[in-house]
């Protein structure tokens, strides 16, 4: 038997204690890989040789209330997703809500070899596709040696 005893649950303290840590290193990120826990929407960010592929999970976002804009080699999704539902009796209190519900804006920084003008978005299912198309300049290309 321990003789530890812990008031409240042992993992909510750790996730207390990750937060506030979070809170003092905070800031802002220098990469996707280094963005805070539980920003929205996550994000997952790939390349091929013709363009840059980006997919943000954004369920329950009616496509209406989403923008996607390029300025200075900067991606910004931003939207609003409302809620599921809405609680009218005042005898209903909260619980527990993991749910985001607002407003939301992400911002990616795009390679140099990223071309505005290549641009296509789709939201399908609740994921967000983009596609930012690269620069001719910068596609690999065969050498021929004299």
């Amino acid at each position: 038997m321990s003789d530890l005893f812990f008031g409240t649950d042992l993992f909510s303290e750790f996730d207390r204690l990750q937060r506030q840590m979070a809170s003092v290193f905070g800031g802002f990120p220098s990469s996707i890989r280094s963005s805070r826990f539980g920003a929205f929407p996550a994000l997952n960010i790939g390349t091929t040789d013709d363009s840059i592929e980006i997919v943000a999970f954004a369920p329950g976002i009616k496509q209406d209330k989403l923008e996607v804009s390029i300025d200075k080699g900067l991606l910004t999704i931003s939207g609003e997703r409302d809620a599921a539902q809405s609680v009218d009796d005042p005898e209903v209190r909260p619980y527990a809500q993991e749910r985001f519900v607002g407003a939301f804006r992400r911002v990616v920084e795009l390679p140099q070899n990223a071309d505005p003008d290549k641009v296509q978005a789709r939201y399908v299912n609740g994921c967000l596709s983009i596609s930012v198309g690269k620069r001719e300049s910068s596609k690999p290309r065969a050498i021929t040696v004299q």
